[in-house]
């Protein structure tokens, strides 16, 4: 969608919008948390890392989830020096086989090899991810392709209902509840009717504090794609009855998931998901195709730089590390980020905001010297006011003369980013008209 149609369609989305100054859907101190962070790191790790597949059937064997040097400890704390503040794991895949010693199923870690059939990796892994300071999050797959009671769907919801309470009664606090809408069929050919708000409901009695995700949140939304892409405009406003459950398919739902709705009566903001290889599991043939430090950076800007947050898979090897080379592309990526992002020249930068018509104003940062800019960076005060811009026009030059256009859009939200050929400037300008009255964006602008 071309920026000039993104903004002639959000006009159109207006036009029946609520009243201009009526209060506006605004994010939960969860959300908002959430949001904040920024940077997610997904592992996916299981049987499936074993036996090189991507979905496996139900039947492995658990003897084969076998490594030998695993240490979440290293996942951790890459993560950390890479400047991700989350971590999600996929406590169960597809496969049914659960990362701890559930109750529920001998398909699990207590009939594996490892640390003698005694291990729990879930518990390792938000011991690890506490030690490291960072937030901890599981994927529980609806889908189980092992369990002879998923198509049965009363018993088998009891039986997800207690995998669910496991994982959110016996492990501190989790950040982030992970879900999808996968419904194949079971070992028994038949598919599952998922009892979703029974789910939701024990996430909230069990863990009030975690956001969930899914096609339909209930807090976090997926963006629509697993390429990591925001959609252009995002707005974290969504119509509920559009996406009303999770596995839902047509264009209408993708276009609500990828775009949101500017008029939306719940604040559900979006989350963009990718693997830094093709596959989300390790394959040995992936490693001359893990994503280049380039690719990393145009991925932070498609997602966190268009109002999302990026949750960016990493799956550890056989052995139960990470791969040196996803490594250093991790590390490669926080360094550019680092020195793009390091230092804010407005922030000892004057600047000046000016009311307009309507709900229309102005700001303008004046840079002092002449000095190169390549970067801005845009944010709303969405605790104070939800997200309210509808429309804005960012320019630079020089003090005194004409100003050159550099972007346009059509919202801001919690983070709008936008990266151009260097100029050397000392004014940056940014016109915005936005459905309510409110404070002024925050402004960054970087060399």
């Amino acid at each position: 969608m071309s920026t000039a149609a993104a903004i002639a369609g959000t006009r159109r989305a207006l036009a029946a919008s609520v009243p201009q100054g009526s209060p506006r859907p605004r994010p939960t101190p969860s959300q908002l948390d959430w949001q904040r962070d920024e940077l997610a790191m997904f592992l996916h790790f299981g049987v499936n890392t074993f036996s090189d597949r991507e979905w496996g059937d139900g039947r492995e064997d658990p003897a084969v989830f076998a490594p030998t040097k695993l240490d979440a400890r290293e996942w951790a704390r890459t993560a950390k020096v890479a400047g991700f503040r989350a971590l999600v794991l996929t406590a169960k895949h597809h496969d049914g086989f659960c990362l701890w010693p559930s109750r529920t199923t001998k398909h699990s870690v207590a009939t594996s090899p490892w640390r003698g059939g005694r291990g729990d990796l879930v518990q390792e892994f938000v011991d690890a991810c506490r030690a490291e300071d960072l937030r901890p999050g599981l994927y529980l797959s609806p889908w189980d392709r092992n369990n002879p009671a998923y198509g049965d769907s009363p018993r088998y919801n009891d039986l997800y209902v207690d995998q669910l309470r496991e994982l959110l009664a016996n492990y501190g606090a989790i950040h982030e509840v992970w879900f999808d809408g996968a419904n194949g069929e079971g070992p028994n050919g038949k598919k599952q009717e998922y009892d979703w708000p029974r789910v939701w409901g024990e996430v909230r009695r069990l863990q009030p504090q975690a956001v969930m995700f899914s096609d339909a949140g209930p807090d976090v939304r997926w963006c629509g794609n697993e390429s990591g892409s925001a959609g252009d405009p995002n707005w974290s406003t969504v119509d509920p009855a559009i996406v009303p459950v999770p596995g839902m398919s047509g264009k209408h739902i993708i276009d609500s998931l990828q775009h949101g709705d500017p008029n939306g009566s719940v604040w559900r903001p979006a989350e963009a998901d990718t693997s830094i290889r093709p596959g989300w599991f390790y394959h040995p043939a992936e490693d001359e195709r893990v994503r280049s430090v380039d690719a990393l950076m145009n991925l932070y800007f498609r997602s966190v730089g268009r109002n999302s947050k990026l949750l960016l898979n990493v799956p550890p090897t056989k052995d139960g590390v990470l791969h040196p080379t996803d490594v250093a592309r991790l590390m490669g990526f926080a360094d550019r980020r680092r020195a793009l992002f390091g230092q804010d020249l407005a922030v000892k930068a004057a600047s000046l905001s000016t009311g307009g018509i309507g709900y229309s104003s102005n700001q303008w940062v004046d840079l002092g010297q002449p000095v190169p800019v390549s970067a801005v960076r845009l944010e709303e005060p969405i605790e104070r006011t939800g997200q309210v811009v509808t429309e804005y026009v960012l320019s630079c030059g020089m003090r005194g003369e004409p100003l050159e256009e550099l972007a346009r859009g059509a919202t801001v939200g919690f983070a709008r980013l936008e990266r151009f050929a260097p100029r050397t400037v000392n004014v940056v300008h940014v016109s915005v008209r936005r459905l309510a009255s409110g404070p002024a964006l925050t402004m960054r602008v970087y060399a």
